[in-house]
């Protein structure tokens, strides 16, 4: 990457680098740049003179006040002062215009860029998979909102991602949903183990006047089916998911894909016949007990069914497997895991992030959410009430393994209480500014030039700090940092607003720097919301 291109942070980690590894004699130093906790400690922080104190043989503050002047030296204008603290560390107080260089540089690239991870991957994320047998809850929101803004976050770092949503179109629950539309159809109560949503009264309306009979039990599964995922894509498009693929667990069998997968198993090694059935030694890699993968009656079991799902994925060439589950499955992981490791040749790093549950609390009661009953709550109508914008929020706020209560209340008010709104509000106001600033005029004058106020330094550090935010959150998946990150933005910004004039600042080049600012804040909290599936209104 030219030095043109790089980032300011980046550009100036190399700078402290460049001076450290000619002291040292080594191009491989790389010493940590962090940014410092308080801005009396300055604007970032490093421990290049400690890491040469071992090398050098020296005391690491004597070695700080000889590496302080050679980065003051190297940097020039940039630099303000450094000042040495504790054992060594050397304090960088970075001066008005390496902050209006770096404010400048952000402009040319519409925000701080975010560099390619070193060692991308081929990532499958499956996400969502509810059964097919009633429409997406709530409940199947989070872990909608939660997916997709990892699968986003990943590609952002650099990663090549697919999104898959697995259909379970076979096994006992389709059957028992095909009975339940039965049953409607013929005017009766579905059967003790089916499904009593008012939803499966809609689906016998249809499969009537389609003309199906209530006696092809096969034909309404396949049929039902259809009609139910084709409700979740609609659900998902207007939740702003767009999967990649939708895979049938039926073309598992149709496709000989379970045989595949279990020759490979048993080609590997790992396989034994025992009282008639299938298994898979996973007590080799961790598990608690050996799984079974066909019974003894020549039926495939779940887990065997989803250890060649898994086999699939690998063999479609990808190198991380990321499956998001519900709060129910922790017993699932160690065995799927197990399943996986046993392979031998092109396999794959697999991983499960556990959901867990949410709550929604209207005047301070909660709402249970059930597919086979009637009273589920499903997002379509969650999305209805609250909008698509605060629902993706507040299912992303909180770190996906803790439970969660919804605040419709708060989802639904207009003001900076409520979280989402708070950060467009602030998006909102900056395109307010920069009409205004075009509709006027901006002031003359080197915005490069134009000294620097606090609040602009805090606002400019925060932007910074972006490609980090991103790398950790996808590192992490963690994309509820997303919104804690948007969230600083936007209070960094409101403060910037309420201590400096923007539109009509006096002083050469200080307008128009104030613009390129708001400009760049703006860039950044689109760029935030993007990643989490959310809009950045221009007015409010």
């Amino acid at each position: 990457m030219s030095e043109s291109l790089r980032d300011p942070v980046e550009r100036l980690s190399s700078a402290v680098a460049t001076v450290a590894r000619r002291m040292a004699g080594n191009d491989e130093l790389s010493p940590a740049l962090d940014p410092s906790p308080r801005p009396e400690m300055g604007d970032y922080s490093t421990n290049a003179a400690m890491m040469l104190a071992g090398p050098l043989g020296r005391p690491p503050r004597e070695i700080a006040a000889e590496l302080a002047a050679s980065i003051e030296a190297e940097l020039g204008a940039a630099l303000e002062k450094t000042e040495i603290a504790g054992p060594g560390f050397i304090n960088l107080f970075l001066g008005n215009a390496w902050y209006r260089q770096a404010t400048a540089d952000m402009a040319g690239t519409g925000g701080a860029t975010v560099p390619p991870v070193g060692d991308p991957e081929r990532i499958i994320v499956e996400f969502v998979s509810a059964n097919p047998t009633g429409p997406l809850t709530a409940a199947s929101g989070r872990h909608a909102a939660y997916g997709d803004a990892l699968s986003r976050l990943l590609a952002e770092s650099g990663h090549q991602v697919t999104t898959e949503y697995y259909v379970n179109d076979g096994g006992t629950q389709v059957e028992n949903f095909a009975a339940s539309i039965a049953a409607r159809m013929n005017g009766e109560e579905p059967p003790e183990d089916g499904y009593q949503g008012t939803y499966v009264n809609e689906l016998a309306e249809r499969a009537r006047a389609e003309g199906h009979e209530a006696d092809d039990l096969e034909r309404l599964a396949v049929t039902g089916v259809e009609w139910m995922v084709e409700g979740i894509r609609g659900s998902l498009e207007n939740f702003g998911v767009r999967m990649d693929d939708f895979f049938s667990e039926r073309s598992l069998y149709e496709d000989n894909l379970v045989d595949r997968g279990i020759a490979r198993l048993r080609a590997a090694g790992h396989v034994f016949e025992e009282d008639g059935a299938v298994w898979l030694r996973t007590t080799d890699f961790g598990d608690d007990k050996d799984r079974v993968l066909i019974r003894s009656t020549g039926e495939v079991t779940y887990f065997g069914a989803d250890v060649a799902y898994h086999v699939d994925k690998i063999e479609r060439g990808n190198d991380r497997l990321i499956d998001v589950l519900g709060a129910d499955h922790h017993g699932y992981v160690a065995r799927m895991a197990a399943a996986i490791q046993s392979l031998e040749g092109d396999k794959a790093e697999f991983e499960a992030q556990i959901m867990q549950l949410i709550h929604l609390v209207e005047g301070g009661q909660r709402t249970k959410m059930s597919k086979r009953a009637g009273d589920i709550v499903t997002l379509d109508e969650l999305t209805a009430d609250i909008g698509v914008d605060a629902a993706r929020w507040f299912l992303l706020q909180r770190s996906h393994d803790r439970t969660i209560d919804l605040d419709l209340d708060l989802a639904r008010s207009q003001s900076s209480d409520n979280p989402v709104y708070y950060v467009q509000y602030a998006h909102a106001r900056i395109r307010s500014i920069l009409r205004k600033a075009a509709d006027e005029g901006s002031g003359g004058g080197d915005p490069l030039a134009a000294p620097v106020d606090p609040s602009e330094k805090l606002l400019v550090a925060k932007l910074l700090a972006f490609p980090a935010e991103v790398h950790e959150a996808a590192a992490k998946r963690a994309p509820h940092r997303i919104c804690a990150y948007a969230t600083d933005v936007a209070a960094a910004f409101h403060a910037f607003y309420r201590d400096c004039q923007v539109v009509g600042a006096e002083g050469d080049g200080v307008e128009a720097a104030r613009v390129q600012l708001c400009d760049v804040t703006g860039a950044t909290i689109r760029r935030s919301l993007g990643l989490l599936g959310i809009s950045a209104p221009d007015s409010m």
